[in-house]
């Protein structure tokens, strides 16, 4: 008897549900920040600042890049997902036999372009030339690995389609210490600077992409797929196509607003940019809960509504604002109470410190609005509304810039307007997101036919989902 973590969100309590696939993404999230500080400390230690500096200035690029083959993995998910959830076996495995050519395709040309642009678009960004010839070679061997970590998104993203987010954490983990491991070999044993941190990373994700494949070969049935489910098929392809670009375009236009904020506090001299880099840091622990809840109910959300259960997403939407809410308070509560006491944790400056706790206090105030936007993106992203990613990038870009550049110049509010552009951007991309969901369109998107499934594939259904409990006993 296969054991398998496949879970089946169409039926049972929708709370146990939602809380029992988000606390393993949530440690895994966590986990990820905990392992990228420690890629930093390597770097900066062992190599340098100058080295440090140039793998920050690749940050938002290899994010431009990564999107792509991550936004089309989240579009598989959702094809795969709400096919699940309408008992339809047959196209569950032909979708996932189809991400391949998806995700071969796209890594292999993001890897290309990366490797062959590393060079002139650090230059039209005008890198500081004493760490250009670092920041290319770091971005040429990330790029260069790219199929590994647009696999591994995608294995990931299909086991949590299936719901299942137990496997992913595994691989997740097993990836983050096979990466520390070689940083500190290949940095400090074999001296190979930026290029042994790249060289790291990229083995790590062969490593996990390679691992969760076979081990999902060997546990998951679904990866079992028969002969005549094996081929191109260009109307699976395109619909995964079709939901997972806007969701890059979301992505990036993210990023790209990130960026517009951050030229804006530079402006404010060190100590304020020292103060956003440590608050952002600490708010981006404080949204992992956020994430990992919006994660769980774009899954449910995918599986209920490819099995026609609309009422169940609702039900489900109702207790992640509560969730949301109870957090939020508890934040509130915190940050008011003992920011000081946790600036210190990141910082040691006093005048950094003061405008760090003041800066959570405003921010703070805002929390449940940054939680509506995750759970709304969730659900919305699960039902397949594409519409949706775009509106919601682009109200970020707009609230971020427009924010930033108009509040920073009110003499009363000055640098405090950095904050309140980042708070404000939460409030109204949460109210978007709320009366998209108000005006009900994402419950006439058709991304799968909830009556396509044969008598078949609901007798394989039922007949895996007794395999799965008999092996959950």
């Amino acid at each position: 008897m296969r054991k398998t973590n496949i879970k089946d969100m169409t039926t049972g309590n929708e709370f146990k549900l939602l809380i029992g696939f988000s606390v393993p993404m949530l440690i895994g999230n966590i986990f990820q920040q905990i392992y990228n500080m420690v890629d930093s400390i390597v770097v900066g230690k062992y190599v340098g600042s100058d080295a440090l500096a140039a793998v920050g200035a690749t940050g938002s690029l290899n994010f431009l890049f990564f999107s792509l083959c991550i936004g089309l993995t989240g579009g598989i998910g959702i094809v795969i997902s709400q096919h699940f959830g309408a008992e339809d076996d047959v196209n569950v495995r032909r979708t996932i036999f189809n991400s391949i050519y998806i995700i071969a395709t796209t890594g292999l040309l993001m890897s290309l372009l990366g490797v062959i642009f590393a060079r002139p678009i650090l230059l039209w960004l005008k890198t500081p030339s004493n760490i250009l010839d670092d920041a290319v070679l770091y971005m040429q061997i990330s790029s260069a690995g790219l199929l590994a970590v647009a696999a591994y998104n995608c294995i990931s993203s299909i086991l949590r389609a299936l719901g299942d987010s137990k496997t992913p954490l595994i691989f997740l983990i097993f990836a983050s210490i096979i990466n520390v491991i070689l940083d500190l070999l290949l940095v400090i044993q074999f001296n190979l600077g930026v290029g042994g941190v790249a060289i790291a990373t990229i083995i790590a994700q062969i490593m996990s992409a390679l691992g969760s494949f076979i081990f999902a070969m060997k546990n998951n049935p679904y990866f079992i797929i028969n002969k005549e489910e094996r081929q191109y098929d260009k109307r699976i392809s395109t619909k995964c196509c079709r939901l997972g670009i806007p969701l890059a375009i979301q992505s990036s236009l993210i990023a790209i607003s990130c960026v517009a904020l951050q030229s804006v506090v530079n402006t404010f001299g060190s100590v304020i940019v020292a103060a956003f880099t440590a608050s952002s840091r600490i708010e981006q622990l404080v949204q992992q809960p956020f994430n990992s809840l919006g994660i769980a109910l774009s899954t449910f959300t995918g599986q209920n509504i490819g099995a026609g259960k609309l009422d169940r997403v609702k039900k489900a939407l109702a207790k992640s604002i509560l969730i949301v809410a109870v957090f939020s308070l508890l934040m509130l509560v915190l940050f008011f109470s003992f920011g000081n006491n946790i600036m210190r944790i990141f910082v040691s400056e006093a005048d950094v410190i003061e405008f760090g706790t003041q800066a959570l206090k405003i921010t703070s105030c805002f929390y449940f609005a940054l939680g509506m936007i995750y759970i709304f993106r969730g659900l919305l992203n699960g039902a397949g509304d594409s519409l949706y990613s775009m509106i919601n990038g682009g109200v970020e870009v707009a609230g971020r810039i427009v924010f930033s550049n108009t509040l920073t110049l009110i003499p009363s509010v000055g640098k405090w307007g950095i904050w309140l552009a980042t708070a404000l951007t939460w409030f109204i991309t949460g109210l978007t997101s709320i009366i998209r969901y108000k005006q009900g369109k994402w419950k006439l998107i058709k991304v799968v036919d909830n009556n396509s499934a044969s008598p078949e594939n609901t007798t394989d259904k039922k007949a895996l989902n007794t395999k799965i409990k008999k092996a959950s006993i």
